[in-house]
């Protein structure tokens, strides 16, 4: 992959008392170097969190972005992403990463919310692609992802994974989102 291919890194940050997540978009090339950013918000326990990263995608403006990276698939208390949607309106791939085994959200999910709310979150979570995962460097990374293979999936995780467990993009949003939070506080 090209050391100047960029993708838009998404993560969140908020806190109990908190009634929106941050959101935070890092923009970074494969050779690692960080080429922008923009903030914006979801939900605490919404189902906003797909139009929320359309938007900072659209913000950022930016035609050279070739791939997003998103940490996790249910931010700010289970707001759970659609990533076909994403994909479609921004008509770039989605790679929704995790770093641990899990059993799933369905247990979680009805320990949270009941009738409908449980009902519409539960159908956006089993729409979801198939978790999958890869080895970087020795460390195992979950991952779901719409718009690529398998292979290519891998290949772009791998791309964007330095010495860290966590792919590059993710990992400065994350940075970036809990800086904002503190600062906003």
């Amino acid at each position: 992959m090209k050391s100047g291919r960029r993708a838009l890194g998404v993560a969140e940050s908020f806190t109990d008392s908190d009634e929106k997540s941050t959101l935070a978009g890092a923009v970074v090339q494969a050779n690692r170097a960080v080429d922008g950013f923009e903030f914006g918000d979801c939900t605490i326990g919404g189902m906003d969190s797909a139009e929320a990263i359309i938007g900072l995608y659209e913000s950022l403006d930016r035609e050279d972005i070739r791939y997003i990276f998103i940490n996790g698939i249910a931010p700010a208390w289970y707001n759970i992403i659609d990533m076909d949607q994403i994909a479609e309106e921004v008509d770039r791939p989605v790679i929704a990463l995790s770093y641990e085994e899990s059993e799933g959200l369905e247990q979680p999910l009805r320990k949270a919310f009941s009738g409908r709310e449980f009902r519409q979150r539960y159908r956006r979570y089993q729409g979801l692609p198939e978790r999958k995962q890869t080895v970087t460097d020795g460390h195992v990374i979950f991952y779901r992802s719409a718009g690529l293979s398998q292979d290519e999936t891998a290949a772009v995780i791998q791309a964007y994974t330095g010495e860290n467990r966590r792919p590059e993009p993710v990992r400065v949003a994350k940075l970036a989102a809990s800086a904002v939070r503190r600062f906003r506080r």
